[in-house]
């Protein structure tokens, strides 16, 4: 399986956290071409703020393999990662993230993220870099998905 399936098993698990009242990210952790860990979003449900699905898949990935070093590690997001995750991704020696939908003006106004910051420059001022990989293939479902959740999300 390439960066695209994994995406996609992304994007499943963003699904996943909508039907369980989470927000509509996911993630997965892939090491050594499988599949070690998955996360979904319920920071809100769980009263969690470090509940989003990139720390909780890297959380995950750590408990299975017994480590704190996930080096060699592939982190797929549905969603652009915020500043947290892709923190805690850099610490837990994450090499690349592949994501596959890019925040927006409109995420960043509705506080989906904590603002404006651009990983990529972020990034570069780091001791140790992380690959970041954008594949837009996947952005217009995951877009689609978060107007789903709007709608019922907000409902009276």
């Amino acid at each position: 399986m390439g960066d695209k399936g994994y995406l996609q098993l992304a994007i499943e698990q963003a699904k996943k956290s909508v039907e369980q009242g989470g927000f509509p990210a996911g993630a997965v952790v892939v090491k050594d071409r499988e599949v070690v860990s998955r996360g979904v979003s319920l920071g809100f449900k769980l009263n969690d703020p470090t509940g989003h699905a990139e720390t909780s898949a890297i959380r995950n990935a750590c408990k299975e393999l017994r480590t704190t070093d996930l080096t060699g590690a592939t982190l797929y997001a549905s969603l652009q990662p915020c500043l947290m995750c892709f923190s805690v991704a850099n610490w837990a020696g994450i090499k690349r993230i592949v994501f596959g939908c890019k925040k927006t003006d409109e995420m960043v106004q509705k506080d989906y993220y904590e603002g404006k910051a651009d990983l990529y420059e972020i990034n570069k001022k780091n001791n140790r870099q992380i690959d970041l990989v954008y594949i837009p293939d996947f952005e217009k479902e995951s877009l689609k998905l978060i107007k789903q959740w709007e709608k019922n999300a907000f409902r009276d």
